[in-house]
């Protein structure tokens, strides 16, 4: 609301005095100022009344302003509203699609799982059948097996009787054998030694385990032959009279050993053993001579 003119001011009532014509001077100087509050007041209203004006345009403005965004905003609400709308339609024809193709997925799903389901039971029902079979087969191979085994078991058995037999025999050719060996009296150590006279007795010896044995055939020429760890060099071989003579070599040492005998042991000592090595000749021949080397099993030297 514009603002109202002040009242001019109003005089404090007085108390009664009797009425005295005021003195002439006073009334002259209280017109002009009067009259100049008069034309201050006016000018104050004309420039409130033009403020106010100015105030009803600017609002009026503003107005119109708001109004128009108002407008837009209502507007553009509007559209929005109806997109979504649009789009909410939109959406809900979609799911109503994938809800359809979701119960015929489901139906196609169902099928295949029951036909994928019998697929496997057919298929686990010929597995069994073929394991069954297999397992018929397999036990059919044992119980053939088996019985196989035990007709070779009962020919093992036997074969097993007969080894036994055969052992106890060579056992008992054997003892005849050693019994039968010839004995005679060594040249170093005077002990009785046992002499093989053919491979037969010689496997005989070896059956002893007591000593090993190293047979040889030598036949005469300029350098010595190794038998075992001895060098032996033929000089001379007289068949008729079954004689021969030999040099030994051992340790770096050469012996000759002159006009000897078949089956006669020819003992030597040497630094590897104890026990004195043996040289027996079984066979002489024209510039040939056969037979084998005892040699001690354990090879200590000698003090």
């Amino acid at each position: 609301m514009p603002p109202t003119a002040a009242a001019p001011p109003q005089a404090a009532p007085t108390a009664y005095h009797p009425y005295q014509p005021p003195p002439s001077g006073g009334l002259g100087m209280k017109i002009p100022i009067l009259f100049g509050a008069v034309i201050a007041l006016l000018a104050a209203n004309v420039y409130l009344f033009f403020q106010v004006t100015h105030l009803r345009d600017d609002f009026a403005k503003y107005r119109d302003s708001v109004a128009g965004e108002l407008d837009k905003v209502r507007e553009s609400s509007t559209l929005s509203t109806q997109s979504n709308l649009r789009r909410v339609e939109e959406l809900k024809a979609q799911l109503a699609v994938a809800r359809r193709q979701a119960n015929l997925a489901a139906g196609e799903a169902k099928d295949e799982a029951i036909k994928k389901v019998q697929e496997t039971e057919a298929k686990l029902q010929a597995a069994q059948e073929r394991a069954q079979e297999q397992t018929n087969s397999k036990i059919a191979d044992v119980k053939q097996a088996t019985d196989t085994a035990n007709s070779k078991i009962s020919e093992v058995g036997t074969e097993v009787g007969t080894v036994k037999t055969d052992v106890a025999s060579t056992k008992s050719q054997l003892e005849k054998t050693i019994a039968d060996l010839k004995r005679t009296t060594g040249d170093v150590n005077g002990q009785g030694v046992l002499i093989a006279t053919n491979a037969k007795e010689l496997s005989a010896l070896r059956e002893l385990g007591e000593r090993n044995y190293v047979e040889f055939d030598i036949k005469k020429q300029k350098t010595p032959q190794k038998v075992g760890d001895v060098g032996v060099l033929l000089k001379n071989a007289d068949p008729k009279k079954h004689r021969y003579t030999i040099a030994l070599t051992a340790d770096d040492q050469t012996v000759e050993k002159k006009d000897r005998t078949i089956n006669e042991p020819l003992q030597f000592l040497t630094s590897k053993a104890r026990q004195p090595y043996e040289l027996v000749v079984n066979s002489v021949k024209k510039d040939e001579i056969v037979g084998y080397l005892s040699v001690p099993k354990v090879q200590n030297g000698r003090n």
